[in-house]
């Protein structure tokens, strides 16, 4: 049985490729998501990780679904490691007038933090439009102001504070909100 399920088309960026999760992915995913300055800096994973966690996001990644898209940030193109990082669409409740809109997610690993990998794996996937979106949005920690660099510098526009909770942190933490209108 073939290990990618996923559906989402492989995306070619500046030196990577946003491809479908794979079932081997699981060991470096759990690598670096264990990885507390990864965690922190997400809404989702948790710190410590439990015994499960990565197991299930995989599956959950590789089972085709409308509602979220998975892509791992593969640098083999240009030599370099097959696993740096996670990107995500997740799809929003469509507005008025059924405009489509997703929220962007990614985390990259440590060793490639300030490298560039982030803004060019964000640049592919709001450049493909593979959900056809007419608007994405993103969410960013006020204490992460690389990852709002990365948005600023792929066309998005800030427009406000909010809160989002973090399993990691377990709280409630300030964020930066931007958008992106694409169509």
């Amino acid at each position: 049985m073939n290990d990618v399920l996923n559906k989402a088309p492989e995306i070619p960026g500046e030196d990577l490729i946003l491809r479908p999760l794979r079932k081997s992915d699981a060991g470096l995913i759990e690598l670096y998501g264990s990885d507390e300055r990864v965690a922190r800096m997400t809404t989702s994973i948790p710190h410590p990780l439990p015994p499960g966690t990565t197991e299930s996001f995989v599956t959950r990644a590789m089972t085709s679904s409308v509602d979220e898209a998975v892509w791992v940030i593969d640098g083999t193109p240009a030599g370099g490691a097959e696993l740096k990082g996670v990107i995500s669409l997740k799809r929003m409740d469509s507005a008025a007038g059924g405009k489509s809109q997703s929220e962007i997610g990614y985390w990259v690993a440590p060793a490639w933090w300030n490298t560039g990998v982030a803004s060019a794996a964000v640049q592919a996937l709001v450049g493909a439009n593979p959900l056809n979106n007419d608007t994405i949005f993103g969410s960013v920690f006020q204490d992460n102001p690389a990852s709002a660099r990365v948005l600023t510098n792929a066309g998005f526009a800030y427009v406000g504070d909010a809160e989002s909770f973090s399993v990691a942190r377990n709280a409630k933490v300030a964020t930066w909100t931007y958008i992106r209108k694409l169509n």
